[in-house]
């Protein structure tokens, strides 16, 4: 299964694209809600109460589905075994396409495969609708889709991921895309089964500018980022996970081993974040101190975490090409040049698949995370929806129409007939299907691609029939750490600072990779929160402040 998180890279500061976008998104109509734009041309602020409710559709959870292991503390669902074709059922009885051809813009990490494949043939064949891929380095995605939202030339179906929810991106968001509420608000989405068993509070997010515009791939609420080890040279070698950061650090020092060509660890600044309880990334970067809004850039954990993670780089324990940003860290796990490193939870299943080829008995885990000075971690939820697809706003009601029955399909859940083709091809083409076990053959690994996740997705899950104990091991991680999640302040709220705000934080990723890296020091990053707090920071503050003050607090 292709797993419904995407493999995300690093959250990036957003070029030049912004600024062109700008020139695209002058004078759009402000957000009828709280905090609208005092300025008149953004769509700032969120969508609440009476007006967000009335946007919303209806949910009708999927009947007939009975995961292995079920959804608890905030985890995905987890399948452990595929069942036969005939034994998988039909979550779209009728054809919904009526036969239009889409254009659609997403990104894609690897080699799209050629037009008029066999699989996107199946895939058109089955929905009704024919898809012209129009798929884009997923690298650089951000600079191409600034460049498309501010051209007259916007395709049909747009895949934003939520790490470019920055710059002048909201605001086209609201003024490039077609409002979907006539089309999916209340019980009008009862005619896409599938879109109607998304979580309400992943349809929550994907109100941009006061409008339904996005179809939203659901996300769990445990954390996207794990700390993983080498679990089969831990066992051989009697290692015990460290339950302290002093306690890593200390394991770091007697494992690393630079004169055999093998480190301790990769750069581990992103499981920091959860063994300092650092705050998450905007919208959901404020606490409440008293009466006092505090920005995760002011906070003391913030700034440990850092100079935790430095303290490893500045010991030697961090493999050389991580710090040159030159290579994977798992790669170097599974090469055992490593023996730690932290990345998307789903990186568990994709090292193990790749590495038991010819290590049958390659294992690694993820460690739980823990208080740096021991003790119960403060994690906080993900957001429920992180990555959305949008309709052109010129599109006429047929293009909408076959735009919504390609996401219906697309959001079939594990276990039906369109899940089964979506993620694995035809059977007999593309994969076979023994003992439980479904395998691509070379023409699956070159076609079936997980683009067609990105328009839909079903409540999350995760299901790797050829490796169960990975399902298991990735779902009880989340079940474990699900206890210690609390949920920030504006949680699952879809907020679009004011355009004016739109850099402030552009430099923050880079000079945290400086200073774990020892290229600056822990103090400039306190000079450079100064300079934030001076440069708007402090204006940004109120303005959230008015925001709290007028929808309530979320993690209430």
């Amino acid at each position: 299964m292709t797993p419904n998180q995407p493999s995300s890279p690093s959250r990036r500061t957003f070029l030049a694209s912004s600024a062109v976008v700008a020139a695209a998104v002058a004078g759009g109509v402000p957000l009828l809600s709280a905090c609208s734009g005092s300025e008149g041309t953004d769509n700032e602020g969120t969508t609440t109460g009476k007006k967000l409710k009335d946007l919303l559709p209806a949910h009708v959870a999927t009947k007939g589905i009975t995961p292995d292991i079920p959804s608890k503390n905030g985890s995905a669902a987890g399948f452990t075994k595929a069942l036969p074709a005939d034994q998988l059922v039909t979550s779209v009885p009728k054809k919904l396409g009526k036969g239009g051809e889409l254009s659609v813009m997403a990104p894609l990490w690897g080699t799209s495969p050629k037009q008029g494949n066999a699989y996107w043939k199946a895939m058109d064949d089955a929905i009704g609708v024919r898809v012209k891929w129009q798929n884009q380095d997923g690298v650089t995605y951000g600079q191409k889709l600034g460049a498309v939202l501010a051209s007259s030339d916007v395709p049909d179906i747009v895949v934003v991921p939520g790490w470019e929810l920055q710059g002048k991106i909201p605001s086209a968001i609201s003024n490039k895309f077609a409002d979907l509420g006539p089309h999916l608000s209340g019980d009008k989405v009862k005619k896409y089964a599938n879109l109607a068993a998304v979580p309400t509070a992943a349809w929550q997010r994907s109100v941009f500018g006061g409008k339904l515009r996005g179809i939203p791939m659901p996300l769990e609420a445990s954390p996207g980022i794990a700390p993983f080890y080498a679990a089969d040279r831990f066992k051989e070698k009697g290692y015990e996970v460290p339950r302290t950061t002093q306690e890593f650090y200390d394991l770091c020092k007697e494992i690393n081993a630079p004169k055999s060509k093998v480190w301790a660890c990769g750069d581990m600044t992103w499981a920091a974040w959860g063994f300092f309880g650092v705050l998450p990334e905007k919208p959901l970067y404020w606490k409440l101190e008293g009466d006092k809004l505090v920005n995760r850039y002011e906070t003391d954990e913030y700034l440990e975490a850092l100079a935790w993670s430095r303290s490893l780089y500045s010991a030697g324990f961090v493999h050389p090409d991580i710090k040159a940003e030159r290579e994977d860290a798992g790669n170097l796990l599974a090469s055992r040049k490593l023996w730690m490193y932290n990345a998307n939870i789903q990186d568990w299943y994709g090292k193990t698949v790749v590495q038991r080829v010819d290590n049958p008995d390659f294992q690694m885990a993820a460690m739980d995370y823990f208080a740096h000075d021991g003790g119960d971690p403060t994690l906080y939820m993900a957001q429920p929806s992180d990555f959305w697809c949008f309709v052109n706003e010129k599109a006429d009601k047929k293009t909408v129409q076959d735009a919504l029955a390609l996401a219906n399909f697309c959001a079939a859940p594990w276990g039906s007939k369109e899940q089964r083709l979506k993620a694995y091809g035809v059977e007999g083409v593309h994969h076979t299907l023994t003992d439980d076990v479904l395998v691509k053959n070379g023409q699956g690994n070159n076609e079936v691609f997980a683009t067609y996740e990105y328009v839909g997705s079903p409540p999350p899950f995760r299901a790797w029939p050829d490796h169960p104990d990975v399902v298991k091991g990735v779902v009880e991680w989340q079940q474990r750490q699900g206890p210690f999640l609390k949920k920030p302040l504006f949680h699952g709220m879809q907020i679009a600072e004011p355009n004016r705000y739109a850099e402030l934080n552009a430099q923050f990723e880079d000079t945290e990779k400086d200073i774990v890296r020892g290229r600056k020091k822990v103090s400039d990053m306190q000079q450079m929160v100064s300079d934030w707090r001076s440069g708007g920071g402090d204006k940004l503050r109120d303005w959230y402040k008015k925001l709290l003050d007028e929808t309530g607090d979320s993690a209430a």
